[in-house]
């Protein structure tokens, strides 16, 4: 490769996108509204962006993984922020052990599935 990325950013939908901006920034991403129909969520130099869309069958088959350090430490603060009593639609599942490495999983307000992972050291 000639150039060199900076960074990779998917566009995320939201069947209610106020619902949605407040989950992520309840859930540590820092917004930047970028229009009244998108918004830039970001954690250091990790960044998606939020927009005002729903397609059904998009977001129903929407993954976003996301490797992290500290797995155990993310997975206990989440679940410290009570999130399934807070957001009717949202469901955290524990961390589980896989081949390639750990993982938990958070269904966002809309229903797009996030992994949360570390990868084994080889």
């Amino acid at each position: 490769m000639k150039y060199h990325p900076l960074s990779i950013r998917p566009f995320l939908g939201a069947e209610d996108f106020e619902l949605s901006r407040n989950f992520y920034r309840y859930i540590g991403f820092q917004e930047v509204l970028l229009g009244a129909h998108l918004s830039l969520f970001k954690v250091g130099e990790f960044g998606f962006y939020l927009q005002h869309a729903y397609v059904k069958d998009w977001i129903e088959n929407t993954m976003v993984f996301m490797e992290v350090e500290n797995l155990d430490q993310l997975f206990e603060d989440y679940s410290l922020l009570d999130l399934q009593k807070k957001y009717k639609k949202v469901r955290l599942i524990p961390i589980r052990t896989q081949p390639w490495g750990r993982a938990f999983f958070l269904h966002d307000p809309s229903g797009i599935l996030w992994h949360f992972g570390v990868f084994n050291k080889q």
